[in-house]
């Protein structure tokens, strides 16, 4: 499968990968993407730390997990793959969300390499699934393993921005110290979550700026 992890991170989560759940769980994923399609492919489970290494995390969003359409997901959150169109509907959400708050008009594709390359962890909970088979690989350990990315952002950094969107995400507040970091809450921004009005009129991508920019940090290009 060819799964590497940048150096930084590496260092961060050395003692994750010794530990009896992670080695279950990678039995289980080298199992699955041998007698199944798996997303995304094997280079790219870990894209969201191989894109942002450790250092330079400013902002953290929380995904559930991959997008299950072949040729969708790249390891990045909410984030597709340069020449899927049309764009999922949480992505064309997100867009809309950031077109109000700052008046950008859409990009050109549903990439978001370029915000992880500004410091935005896209990190999903479970970082694989089955094609076509939504939250398939839940509960094998995913979920532990990111949790302490979470924890260790939380602990060895300091004035990061956490947007957590959607109950799965909103769990991960009791593992962020509140007295070093931001977390902004709202809905997810599916359509079933956004069209009840828990998504739209957030301002999360100006209010993370003005955060980053109040402690001396260049702001995201969203």
């Amino acid at each position: 499968m060819n799964v590497k992890i940048e150096p930084s991170w590496h260092k961060q989560l050395k003692d994750e990968f010794e530990k009896d759940y992670f080695k279950s769980l990678v039995q289980f994923v080298k199992q699955e993407y041998r007698t199944h399609t798996c997303l995304p492919k094997g280079p790219d489970i870990f894209n969201a730390m191989n894109y942002t290494p450790f250092d330079q995390v400013k902002a953290v969003i929380m995904g559930q997990d991959p997008y299950p359409t072949p040729g969708h997901a790249h390891g990045l959150c909410f984030s597709v793959q340069e020449h899927v169109q049309p764009l999922p509907p949480s992505l064309i959400n997100i867009f809309k969300e950031i077109q109000q708050d700052l008046g950008q008009s859409f990009p050109e594709n549903g990439s978001l390499v370029r915000w992880a390359k500004q410091g935005v962890l896209l990190l999903n909970a479970v970082l694989t699934v089955r094609a076509g088979q939504p939250r398939s690989h839940q509960g094998k350990g995913w979920e532990t393993f990111t949790n302490q990315i979470i924890k260790k952002i939380s602990e060895n950094k300091e004035n990061v921005v956490f947007l957590l969107w959607g109950g799965d995400a909103k769990r991960k507040k009791v593992l962020i110290n509140p007295q070093k970091h931001l977390i902004l809450e709202s809905g997810h921004p599916s359509p079933l979550s956004a069209n009840r009005g828990y998504w739209f009129g957030n301002k999360h991508f100006s209010k993370t700026n003005n955060f980053l920019q109040s402690k001396g940090l260049e702001k995201i290009i969203w």
